[in-house]
């Protein structure tokens, strides 16, 4: 296959990808979810004129003319309706929350008044609605408060509970299984013999998928053979993922065997070769309705291309509108050679400038590298062939944290 752009291997990752079935889940567990279906509040929220403040609930043509002294004829805490209604000449004690009595139409706070025995004196006169929450204020029954494709956040939950709801409809997480391939690859604490490496993809990729709202199966590193391969391959799909991304065994080298597991279970690839730096062996196909996204082993581009495929992937499925991370204009910091036939995706340092955000990639993007990783704020995209930039020039980045 030849290669093919970063946005037709988005094209194509993207291409068969709908939200997932819906279910429901109580509230508690909805951060972070996106509705399968609007959301009518229950309730009307106040429901009934309540007070905004501890005071008196009296008649606002009897305090027009402040000061003037009022009969109390009762207590107003919140949560027990008062029965009796305000008159001439009366007021009510009313704390915050409490339900306005009926004749009453206007609420002095406690500041503003004089208690003697069962009578107060108004200091200052108020306005017909002051310090009064009408019914309805915050939102009403039947209102619609959150759209389908609404992604909650925290503050959200508040206003879900409000409306009543003590469970909330949603599109299922994606499941998402993981496998690493590599004879060399050894557990983080172990003291790597020679020629073996510690692996590290997984713990990024697998808390990279969390983060997203998806659930890991991990299933850990496969030796580097065939048979072993094609039994992973089964195993995330006889496991139920929607997604299986493998790192590593992605190009054609003697022992890279995920192209040919995938073609041994009649895998489709739609695309194994991709104009993009980090990340060229980039695969993605179907098995059945598991989307599979092979990328590389390197670090780096194992994380850069997740990023850049499989979070949109992720996000599609659970339901989101926001696919793609936005891109963003930014100073560059360091001159640049010009480019090659493949899109440069370069780690770089973000910091304040004195006109707006400077953007400074790495002087080694070598893809093994993980230190840079870790620092980077941002990635400055570099379309394939363009011309030589300077320090200064505008260039456009994405930033890593989202």
């Amino acid at each position: 296959m030849a290669l093919i752009s970063v946005a037709e291997a988005l094209e194509h990752v993207l291409a068969h990808a709908a939200p997932l079935d819906a279910v429901t889940v109580p509230l508690a567990e909805a951060d972070g979810r996106v509705l399968s279906s609007d959301l009518k509040s229950r309730r009307t929220q106040p429901p009934a004129d309540v007070s905004a403040m501890d005071g008196y609930a009296v008649r606002a043509t009897d305090v027009q003319n402040a000061p003037v002294r009022l009969k109390v004829i009762g207590e107003v805490p919140a949560g027990k309706p008062f029965s009796a209604k305000v008159g001439a000449g009366e007021a009510a004690r009313i704390f915050t929350g409490g339900f306005v009595p009926d004749g009453a139409d206007v609420v002095v706070v406690q500041e503003q008044t004089s208690r003697d025995g069962d009578s107060v004196e108004i200091q200052k006169s108020a306005v017909v609605g002051r310090n009064v929450r009408t019914k309805g204020l915050d939102f009403k029954v039947g209102e619609t408060l959150f759209s389908k494709g609404h992604r909650f956040r925290a503050r959200d939950l508040a206003l879900v509970a409000g409306m009543n709801y003590p469970d909330v409809p949603v599109y299922r997480k994606p499941k998402v299984a993981l496998f690493a391939t590599g004879e060399e690859l050894v557990p983080p604490g172990t003291e790597p013999g020679p020629g073996q490496i510690v692996y590290s993809n997984g713990f990024a990729l697998a808390a990279l998928i969390r983060s997203e709202g998806a659930e890991v199966i991990d299933l850990g590193v496969v030796r580097d053979n065939l048979e072993d391969t094609i039994v992973a391959v089964r195993r995330a799909r006889d496991l139920g993922a929607d997604i299986l991304l493998t790192t590593g065994g992605a190009s054609v080298g003697d022992y890279d065997f995920v192209n040919r597991a995938l073609a041994a279970e009649g895998v489709d690839l739609s695309f194994w070769k991709i104009a993009m730096r980090p990340g060229r062996p980039l695969m993605h196909g179907l098995l059945g309705v598991m989307a599979v996204l092979g990328v590389p082993g390197n670090p780096v581009s194992s994380y850069v291309c997740s990023f850049l495929f499989l979070v949109p992937l992720i996000r599609k499925l659970t339901g989101r509108a926001d696919l793609v991370a936005p891109t963003e204009t930014a100073t560059l910091g360091c001159d640049l050679p010009e480019n090659d036939e493949r899109a440069d995706y370069l780690r770089s340092k973000l910091a304040d400038g004195p006109d707006g955000v400077v953007a400074t990639p790495f002087r080694t993007q070598d893809s093994s590298m993980m230190a840079p990783l870790a620092q980077a704020g941002c990635l400055v995209i570099r379309e394939p062939f363009a011309p030589p930039a300077k320090a200064g020039d505008a260039c456009v980045m994405v930033r890593l944290d989202r």
